[in-house]
């Protein structure tokens, strides 16, 4: 027999789960935890008294929320022991992702490794405010603080990530733009042209997590990543090809060895020249490259 009850229950959580999963993802960095997260705040959601529900999307916010700082503090034990550089599990997204500016930005593999500085209280808080807009009196109900704890901490998020965050944000003009000029430099192998797309300073950052080969420590410097990109391309062997794609909303390149996926790589991109290269290679963090994962800010 059906319960009327229930499948309302359902239907208010389906109609939010693509937020949901974004605000896990966004606090997480991991999809696989971010679905473990919306299980839990579903069994919780179920048994709640919805006559007593003021506002469900911030109700169901606050549970995702708290399902997912007690998530963070397990992830950091386990990030504590991971073989080289930890990267956020890389998502293939679809255009409108890529049409709303502000939620792609904080998406981008570049600013999220950033959110892995700071504490897992403030990374809620910024998340919730800067990227989702919430007030502080529903921040301060999902951390378990009082509103003026919540805008204190807000603000210290915000002064920590904005003295890491990239320098300036290109377009997404600037940045397709950008990786044409990268992945025709690739593929021609033409040195020069690398070395016009690419800033002096750029970083290359690989995430093999022990399973497949990666540098252990980010690689600075163009001329470091340069000799670093060839000598990785000569002990592979076989044949690389790149696809154009859009990963967290920005662009990105999945590359394939011998028709294989081998990674994905996201690229910042700062005044028209590549500042950071983002290579994940971990297979289990590669399940979600060949399909769209629907994200969303409201």
């Amino acid at each position: 027999m059906n319960d009327p009850v229930h499948d309302h229950a359902t239907e208010i959580f389906v109609a939010h789960r693509d937020l949901l999963f974004t605000v896990a993802y966004e606090m997480l960095g991991s999809a696989a935890d971010a679905e473990d997260v919306l299980q839990e705040a579903w069994l919780r959601w179920v048994r709640v008294d919805l006559g007593q529900v003021r506002d469900t999307r911030a109700y169901l916010v606050r549970i995702t929320t708290r399902q997912a700082l007690n998530r963070l503090r397990t992830l950091k034990r386990r990030k504590e022991t991971y073989v080289g550089p930890w990267l956020p599990e890389p998502l293939l997204t679809s255009p409108d992702v890529a049409e709303n500016t502000e939620l792609s930005e904080h998406l981008s593999l570049a600013l999220m490794l950033v959110l892995e500085t700071l504490s897992p209280t403030e990374r809620a808080v910024f998340v919730l405010h800067e990227v989702f807009d919430f007030g502080y009196d529903d921040i301060a109900a999902a951390i378990g603080k009082t509103p003026t704890a919540a805008r204190q901490i807000a603000y210290r998020a915000r002064l920590h990530v904005d003295g890491r965050r990239p320098r300036a944000t290109a377009s997404p003009r600037q940045a397709e733009a950008a990786l044409d000029s990268f992945r025709t430099a690739l593929e021609t192998g033409d040195l020069q042209a690398l070395l016009d797309v690419l800033a002096p300073d750029v970083v290359f950052v690989s995430d093999g997590g022990g399973l497949r080969l990666a540098a252990l420590r980010p690689v600075e410097g163009v001329d470091n990543v340069l000799r670093y990109m060839a000598g990785s391309l000569t002990k592979a062997g076989g044949t690389f090809t790149s696809v154009p794609t859009t990963v967290n909303g920005n662009p990105g390149l999945v590359l394939r060895l011998d028709g294989a996926i081998d990674g994905v790589l996201a690229l910042a991109v700062e005044d028209a020249r590549v500042t950071g290269l983002y290579y994940v290679r971990n297979p289990e963090k590669l399940t979600r490259v060949e399909s769209e994962t629907p994200l969303a800010s409201r």
